[in-house]
């Protein structure tokens, strides 16, 4: 997964020898907080009676306005404060301390952040004194404050400055406090820039179009003509028929029933490892039990979640083969790679540069709490590199990606580009070509284990590296790290195509044998690094390692093309009667836009936390369901408002014999969560643009 081993193996480097109580930093912070017990009553009590040369002035005369402002106020403060108003104490009331479990990694105590922000006292008759929330930074720890908003993150370091120098037992050569400026905030709103306005215009726009197309289908349409095409696009009546629709396919040929399950419980994998993700950097009070949690086997579940991200390159690679030599073989050998070039691009660019919009602008005019002053925490990214993203090229221009977990994209349209080469060379050459693909999925997997060798690169979290980010490109990035798992789903896809209708008679012990070494490779490539990935165990030598992920590269495609092969042939028992129940149906057509927006979700909901969080595996998995929820409601929000209706861009586009052919037109233009026109040929949802 992105990142996710680098936010392990960082967190590793600060709390391992915290977790055997042998930090010295902990043990610093640990003695701050026991000199300082209550920092606002501190400061308080010391500044009662402020003057201008609390404020730095050697010369009272020349105070700036800044400074006079900051100092009228905190002398209304504090008179305040000696009156016991309450709009005074409210302003201390909202301080922190220094946080309890500094020993179990805690490093933050927020305050209260809406009672700070909330202050509002008018002054005369037209003044009024606002709070102002920043934390206070001590030595790695952060502490929340709350002062006048007039007093600049300079004037607060002075008064912090010298309310230390006060204290008895507090060495200010060895111990920094500073106020971040950069973390402080006020109630007053930040005005919007043109690209928000846009964005929200464009939004509201299409909510419009979408509301009023959606009243004419309903109210005005004769159903026995149906809607026109674009009414049909635009309907959210009839996007959402198509999107809840549940489709008894056994009588289809055409159809593999279980890659509606496959799919789903892999975006379900790749969404659960996120949340993981984004609780490690949350606010926790236990951060030191995060290493104890990295040996546990649970934990290879999200640390080696990137395996559902290969599930997605077989089904993608299986589908293009499938559906693109079977239209190829109606044709006679006809391909027009531009046309396919171009419908996948009117079906991904436009909501890839929506989501840009969205996560970089519209994230704090939603949302807001005391660690989400910068916003999307890949601002600076996406402001330096939003073309790439939007290039697809981003997986290797740019080690910070915009959105990073667009690099997925980015792999599988590199892979789609070059995809009507083997389609066409397949079609001549049959399996002559085959064997070439063979060759090069071993070619593949010698430089994957090349690179990994010579550079000594290691994915273990105990053997984290300086140049993670690097590594982290290199190894997991890298568009020809995934082509091995593409190019086998390619093959595999071949191979139906070859067979389709054909009914394989398997004895029992080819059956059980086939279902024994799938399984063995699924749970060797999540759990045979537990034992070595033990803290005090011998690490494994870059030899064993680099085997272990060039060949578990190849063990999980085969392990899932085995599954759909004995779902589809009939002797896939419960996992064929679990993956392949009409129920994954609407998921699986909403996947690409759950992929796409999940880590909105996620992001918005981790970081406007108002108190400190707790690391646990129930705790996660309360907050996965309650992302999960979330994360389908504004799925279907965005497919209705916005993917669904840009199909019209791609019914414009297809061929006029089509129109001669009223139930194929029905099921493809109907079929909006594709991203593939091939796939509405072929299987009613495509591989999900998921990906870790």
């Amino acid at each position: 997964m992105i990142n996710a081993i680098r936010v392990l193996f960082l967190c590793g480097l600060v709390w391992n020898t915290a977790s055997q109580n042998e930090d010295p930093d902990a043990l610093m912070k640990y003695e701050i907080s026991r000199h300082i017990p209550n920092l606002g009553v501190e400061f308080t009590e010391y500044f009662h009676n402020v003057s201008l040369a609390n404020l730095g002035l050697s010369d009272p005369g020349m105070p700036s306005a800044e400074d006079l402002l900051c100092l009228t106020d905190m002398t209304h403060w504090m008179n305040g404060l000696s009156s016991r108003q309450h709009w005074a104490m409210k302003m201390i009331d909202s301080w922190g301390s220094f946080p309890s479990g500094i020993l179990t990694g805690n490093v933050y105590d927020l305050g209260n952040f809406d009672e700070c922000l909330g202050i509002g006292k008018v002054i005369g008759s037209s003044r009024r004194i606002k709070g102002k929330y920043c934390f206070l930074i001590a030595n790695r720890l952060k502490i929340a404050t709350c002062l006048p908003a007039s007093c600049s993150a300079a004037h607060m370091d002075l008064f912090v400055e010298q309310l230390l120098q006060k204290m008895p037992n507090f060495n200010t050569s060895s111990n920094s406090m500073r106020i971040s400026d950069d973390s402080c905030q006020t109630s007053d709103l930040e005005a919007w820039d043109a690209v928000t306005i846009f964005t929200i215009v464009i939004l509201s726009l299409m909510t419009t179009l979408v509301a009023l197309l959606t009243f004419y289908d309903f109210f005005l349409c004769n159903d026995e003509d149906g809607p026109p095409a674009f009414v049909k696009s635009f309907s959210a009546r009839a996007n959402c028929r198509v999107l809840f629709r549940i489709v008894q396919t056994k009588s289809n040929p055409n159809v593999i029933d279980c890659l509606h399950g496959i799919r789903c419980m892999s975006i379900i994998w790749v969404i659960f490892s996120h949340e993981f993700v984004f609780t490690l950097s949350s606010p926790n009070l236990n951060n030191v039990d995060i290493l104890s949690w990295t040996i546990e086997p649970f934990a290879c579940f999200v640390v080696h979640g990137y395996y559902a991200v290969d599930s997605f390159f077989v089904l993608g690679g299986l589908l293009v083969s499938m559906i693109v030599l079977r239209n190829m073989e109606k044709t006679e050998g006809k391909l027009n790679p531009l046309m396919m070039y171009l419908h996948r691009l009117l079906r991904i660019l436009p909501v890839v540069g929506m989501a840009i919009l969205i996560y970089t602008k519209l994230m704090t005019v939603i949302s807001g709490g005391p660690m989400f002053k910068s916003g999307y925490y890949g601002n600076e990214a996406c402001e330096k590199g939003w073309f790439w993203t939007m290039l697809f090229i981003q997986n290797y221009a740019v080690l910070d990606i915009c959105l990073d977990h667009t690099w997925y994209l980015a792999v599988d349209m590199q892979l789609y580009i070059i995809s009507p080469i083997l389609l066409i060379a397949l079609y001549k050459w049959g399996k002559k070509a085959a064997g070439g693909i063979v060759v090069l999925i071993l070619m593949l997997s010698g430089c994957l284990f090349a690179t990994q060798m010579v550079n000594n690169y290691s994915m273990l979290i105990k053997n984290g590296q300086t140049e993670d980010a690097v590594a982290n490109k290199h190894l997991y990035l890298a568009t020809h790290v995934h082509a091995a798992p593409w190019l086998i789903g390619f093959l595999f896809g071949y191979f139906l195509h070859l067979n389709r209708g054909r009914k394989f008679q398997l004895n029992r012990l080819v059956v059980w044998t086939g279902w024994i070494l799938s399984l063995a490779m699924v749970f060797i490539s999540i759990f045979a690094l537990s034992p070595e990935g033990q803290w005090g165990t011998r690490p494994l030598s870059i030899l064993e390692e680099s085997l272990y992920y060039t060949l578990t590269r190849l063990a999980w495609p085969l392990a899932i093309c085995w599954i759909i092969f004995a779902c589809m042939q009939g002797y896939g028992g419960m996992a064929n009667s679990f993956l392949s129940t009409p129920l994954w149906q609407p998921i699986s057509r909403l996947s690409f836009s759950m992929y796409i927006w999940h880590t909105f979700v996620q992001e918005v909901n981790s970081r406007n936390v108002r108190t400190n969080t707790y690391f646990s595996n129930y705790q996660v998995m309360l907050h996965f369901w309650l992302d999960f929820g979330f994360t389908l409601l504004m799925s279907l929000l965005m497919y209705i408002i916005f993917e669904a209706p840009l199909n019209i861009f791609d019914i414009l586009l297809r061929p006029q014999r089509y129109a001669k052919e009223p139930k194929l037109v029905l099921k493809e233009t109907e079929d909006m969560e594709l991203k593939k026109p091939e796939d509405q040929i072929w299987n009613e949802s495509p591989p999900t643009r998921a990906a870790d």
